[in-house]
């Protein structure tokens, strides 16, 4: 929603139709044609860098100063003047920005260097203590082959069970 100004000023269009008794048929206000003619000399200056000859440079300049110059002027009003569009867009043009593009290039295998054995991982942590743990538990384990071989067990007792059987009873819970 856009609201009117209460102040008659800037509701009149500052507007130039031409000469008098000869009028253009159209309307342009006065930033237009300070605007169109800086935009006229600027287009004049790159066609003619560009090697376009006299004539087209000309009339392409004309066309791209029409052009130009009513995209500009639309984005300027009283309440928007051409200096403050101006410093906005210069200051659009040096703001600081995100990159968004990432650091490197395109993958490839080149890169990769291949070893013979498998990579460890470091053990730190609960890891360790596992470690730890499985370790002890081999050295155990092979004591106690030594020791199996070194004392040939003895005969099975042929009272049934063993002393050092667990009782697999829970507490309170029976079994059959």
């Amino acid at each position: 929603m856009r609201i009117r100004t209460d102040d008659e000023v800037y509701r009149v269009d500052a507007v130039w139709l031409g000469p008098p008794k000869a009028t253009f048929p159209f309307r342009a206000r006065y930033v237009a044609w300070g605007v169109g003619t800086v935009v006229f000399l600027l287009a004049l200056t790159v066609l003619r860098n560009l090697g376009v000859g006299l004539f087209w440079s000309f009339a392409w300049g004309l066309v791209a100063t029409i052009g130009l110059t009513m995209v500009i002027c639309s984005r300027i009003s009283h309440e928007r003047p051409l200096g403050a569009v101006l410093t906005m867009w210069v200051r659009e043009l040096n703001s600081p920005r995100e990159t968004t593009s990432g650091n490197g290039g395109a993958v490839s295998a080149a890169g990769v260097r291949v070893r013979p054995e498998l990579p460890r991982r470091d053990r730190r942590g609960p890891d360790r203590r596992r470690a730890k743990t499985a370790r002890r538990a081999e050295e155990a384990r092979r004591r106690a082959r030594v020791a199996r071989t070194a004392n040939p067990p003895a005969a099975p007792s042929k009272a049934g069970y063993a002393r050092n059987t667990r009782n697999r009873e829970g507490s309170g819970v029976r079994t059959p």
